[in-house]
């Protein structure tokens, strides 16, 4: 039988401010990226959402995110490799001592917004971030984009690499995600993103917006939590994959 992971940005919320449902989304998925404080989230909330997780089972992964609390972690920054690397250091090791005192730990690393997008192509910057992840813990995975610049420094480094593919978000027929500038970057309809995600996860393949079939690898899809209606639509992909036959669990 098929086996799929499915992971969520959680903890997002910062101070007075609460972004999506994360106990809802917590009860659908079974890995969460937690913000480190740089895009989102501040250590009272994280410390809640670590101690819901464990609490469920979920596994934590730290969402690492340029340092851009203003733009949510969605705006490029030209930052200097050495520094990227630091900040990136800084946020899994935040994150990590936030999970432990909830009686948990950090599983993997997965980049956020703007950084995320960047390390597909960008050499010197997915090399920081995967220079990060060494040199804190070589055995975390790192969730991406397969044929990114990321997975192949990842690579170099020894590091487990788990391909990513998204529930709500449009795609170019070169793989890459549409930017959310442009209309039609993320889907809305429930049982449409549900059936897609199906697709892509026992046939390896997704409708590009041109109507091109493009094949994706994937071991783990990504239901936005901060998305209108994240929660049917998360609720919805559960849904269907296990009406596929699909088995929903943590990646191994």
């Amino acid at each position: 039988m098929a086996r799929i992971d499915l992971n969520a940005d959680l903890g997002e919320g910062f101070g007075v401010w609460r972004l999506g449902d994360d106990d809802a989304m917590l009860r659908i998925v079974t890995s969460a990226n937690v913000a480190c404080g740089f895009h989102a989230g501040d250590p009272a909330e994280l410390l809640r959402v670590c101690r819901s997780a464990g609490e469920r089972g979920v596994r934590i992964g730290a969402q690492v995110s340029y340092r851009d609390l203003a733009g949510f972690g969605r705006r490029f920054i030209d930052v200097a490799a050495d520094d990227l690397a630091a900040d990136l250091v800084y946020q899994i090791g935040a994150l990590q001592a936030i999970a432990r005192a909830a009686g948990s730990a950090v599983s993997y690393v997965k980049p956020h917004g703007a950084l995320y997008n960047t390390i597909v192509t960008h050499r010197e910057q997915a090399a920081a971030v995967a220079e990060a992840v060494a040199m804190v813990d070589p055995a975390l995975p790192v969730l991406g984009m397969a044929g990114s610049a990321f997975f192949d420094e990842a690579a170099r480094r020894g590091l487990r690499t788990v391909a990513e593919a998204f529930a709500d978000r449009a795609y170019r027929a070169d793989g890459r995600l549409v930017s959310r500038r442009e209309p039609g970057a993320v889907l809305h309809d429930p049982a449409e993103i549900a059936d897609r995600v199906v697709g892509m996860v026992t046939a390896g393949r997704v409708t590009a917006v041109d109507g091109t079939q493009i094949a994706v690898n994937v071991e783990s899809v990504c239901v936005h939590g901060d998305s209108p209606g994240a929660v049917r639509i998360a609720t919805a992909v559960r849904d269907r994959l296990a009406a596929a036959g699909v088995g929903i669990g943590a990646f191994s």
